[in-house]
């Protein structure tokens, strides 16, 4: 701890009342969070295993764990709970799911199930399916807002969202008929069995001693309340936030939560940390003046001991084709005069609309990139197969999974017999793979429809038989053998347009399986313990739905992301593109609050910076088949003058011998350039 400066020292070693860290951009919050863990530990000899430390991410929740581990060494750190709040969510309702109500192999389903669910649903109710449009959306924030389906029918001001509402009852009872749950229950649903069972509630508040939470001011009201309800009366706890980064207000975050602290618990030590390791100082007093036109109930200013450091440019682009073409030249001639990374450099833009004519241009210059935020490696349909044959061996009254793999590979059984099936099903309220056994389904099918489900389900009752007792290793052979058995690489080939993509999707199978062995493997390692199927299909589930914007860094590529997506890491180059009025701030928030939050926006982008920062914007756009003319940005207005160069500032007339000259000088780099590669 010796080298922590003294607002971090003294972050961590606050522990007699509840603590807030106030931890601008960049001032080591991720520190003071394994710091204080191993200081509990050490000096209050509070268990490995009463300390609960969350966080958002699986990437940030990893890198906590290790950082943890390394810091304590040869001391006892093992029971430690370092995790997201999904993750958390999810070992509560796995160790008091009899409270809940749920079977022991509930499933967890994720967006694509979820809609189909809705889907069906939706075709069966009399209201006009225009009314119903994103309600899929509306779930998850009443959800996130802990709004109980029947609160929301309560509540609802017009038809339309009544219509919203019932849908959403419906929908709860669908999936807890398949003993299942969504994303947003795992948060909703231990908050429902905390506020109703006392006794449970006693139970984990005395199993967290203390709680640590990361990214605060993203926090929504369901996670609050899990927090709240969690730490007690007793209120040990520190929760580390920067209301400046709070940028998910769209799916429910709550930067308020950070000032809400201080009514909930009076006693709140409030600990800013403004010290910066990041950034030049023009990066931050940029970022400071821009930030400083919202509203604050907190207020604080970044500092650094990085020196001055360079100039901020602005550069006005005739559209964005040129935009586009421009930010690569100059990182082109930049990385060559100042031999850098191709990593080092990372371009943020508002929208992922904004990296279609980037990529184009850094194609053309043969330099490699990596889009944060691609195609999950769960979004492949091989994936999705494999994974829907284990949810069902899992939970058979998973119908979603059911569905997909009933004619995968194909057994022919057609569309009308499914129907049938379901129909009984809905009138008997139990799943898909229970009316299969019952015998009234043999007066709904025909003897030949009937023979081809029975065989399908046949097999399944082995599966689930087989997988029932099974755990560590014996789960790879099992999922081999099931690969074998349904000779889904044969199904690969028929499916697949070319044998490389069939090629390509087997070897995605073989990666999954190698995964899953490593999963076992880390468990046996770690916790010494060997891991079910069910366990894994839970593990797998969640881990999809938390990675799928989490994106390897590791390679020597240049990143483009959003800057949703640019939370969180570092640059020692940024280009922040397309700086203009309805882009950023976007045309939707325009107004307040929406303002405050494309302005945080804004400040996180600035703030990615270490060395350098580059923002451009376009005169002229294409929008709807016609160039659009366009405005910069208020942001780069309220930017400092000072140590901010621009290049086609509104209002000021260039010359044509000056732009003849700015370009001229322009292309002599990049004669310069490879004339010097060349040599």
């Amino acid at each position: 701890m010796h080298s922590l400066n003294d607002r971090q020292h003294m972050a961590v070693k606050h522990v007699e009342t509840p603590a807030l860290v106030l931890a601008g951009a960049g001032s080591g919050k991720t520190r003071v969070i394994t710091e204080k863990i191993a200081y509990l530990i050490r000096h209050h000899q509070v268990a490995p295993h009463h300390i609960y430390a969350v966080t958002f991410t699986n990437k940030s929740a990893k890198e906590m764990k290790e950082r943890v581990f390394k810091l304590l060494k040869d001391d006892n750190s093992k029971g430690l709970n370092v995790s997201t709040f999904h993750n958390l969510g999810l070992n509560i309702i796995r160790r008091e799911y009899k409270h809940l109500g749920f079977k022991a192999n509930f499933t967890i389903m994720d967006a694509t199930d979820s809609g189909q669910i809705l889907k069906e649903l939706m075709s069966k109710q009399t209201v006009d399916p225009e009314v119903l449009d994103g309600v899929q959306w509306d779930i998850s924030r009443w959800k996130n807002a802990h709004i109980s389906p029947e609160q929301a029918i309560e509540n609802a001001e017009d038809a339309t969202e009544q219509a919203r509402a019932v849908l959403y009852q419906l929908y709860q009872k669908q999936i807890r008929a398949y003993n299942a749950v969504d994303f947003d229950d795992l948060i909703t649903l231990p908050v429902t069995l905390f506020q109703q069972n006392p006794d449970v509630l006693e139970k984990w508040q005395n199993r967290v001693r203390y709680l640590l939470v990361d990214e605060y001011q993203d926090t929504n009201a369901a996670q609050y309340q899990l927090v709240k309800l969690l730490v007690g009366i007793q209120a040990r706890f520190t929760v580390v936030g920067d209301d400046d980064q709070s940028i998910y207000a769209w799916r429910g975050a709550q930067p308020e939560n950070l000032a809400l602290l201080k009514e909930d618990f009076p006693s709140l030590e409030l600990i800013k940390l403004e010290q910066n390791y990041r950034s030049s100082n023009r990066i931050l007093t940029a970022a400071n003046q821009l930030i400083a036109n919202n509203t604050h109930v907190f207020e604080k200013s970044l500092w650094s001991e990085m020196g001055l450091g360079e100039d901020l440019r602005v550069i006005a682009c005739a559209n964005e084709t040129q935009e586009a073409e421009r930010v690569v030249s100059e990182m082109v001639m930049h990385r060559f005069k100042h031999r850098t990374k191709h990593k080092d450099y990372a371009i943020l833009y508002r929208g992922n609309h904004q990296a279609r004519l980037i990529e184009r241009a850094l194609r053309e210059q043969n330099i490699p990139y990596v889009i944060s935020g691609g195609k999950s490696f769960f979004d492949h349909a091989e994936i999705k197969d494999v994974m829907s044959y284990l949810k069902l061996i899992t939970n058979p009254d998973d119908d979603a999974a059911f569905l997909r793999v009933i004619n995968t590979p194909r057994r022919e059984i057609g569309a009308s017999t499914l129907e049938k099936l379901a129909t009984y099903a809905t009138r008997r309220n139990i799943s898909l793979f229970d009316a299969t056994q019952e015998f009234g389904i043999t007066q709904e099918l025909s003897e030949k429809a009937m023979k081809r489900v029975g065989f399908f389900s046949e097999m399944l009752l082995e599966w689930i038989k087989e997988a029932d007792s099974i755990a560590g290793e014996a789960v790879i052979h099992f999922i081999k053998a099931l690969m074998e058995k349904i000779e889904y690489d044969n199904w690969l080939h028929e499916t697949a347009n070319t044998p490389k993509q069939a090629e390509k999707r087997i070897n995605n199978v073989r990666d999954f399986i190698v995964w899953i062995e490593r999963i076992v493997n880390k468990a046996l390692t770690e916790d010494n313990e060997e891991r079910t199927l069910t366990s894994i299909v839970s593990h797998l589930a969640l881990r999809d739905m938390l990675d799928r914007n989490e994106s390897d860094q590791e390679q020597d590529m240049v990143s483009l992301m959003t800057l949703h997506a640019s939370k969180g890491l570092e640059f020692p180059h940024v280009y922040l593109i397309g700086m203009e009025e309805e882009l950023l701030p976007h045309k939707q928030n325009m107004e307040s609050p929406g303002l405050e939050e494309e302005r945080r926006l804004a400040y996180v982008g600035v703030t990615r910076a270490k060395r350098s920062l580059t923002m451009t914007y376009a005169n002229k756009r294409r929008k709807g088949g016609e160039d659009v003319a366009c405005e910069p940005s208020r942001f780069l207005f309220e930017i400092p003058e000072e140590g901010l160069k621009w290049e086609g500032k509104p209002g000021v007339v260039i010359s044509k011998e000056e732009n003849l000259q700015q370009g001229n000088d322009h292309l002599e780099n990049i004669k310069a350039m490879l004339n010097q590669k060349a040599v």
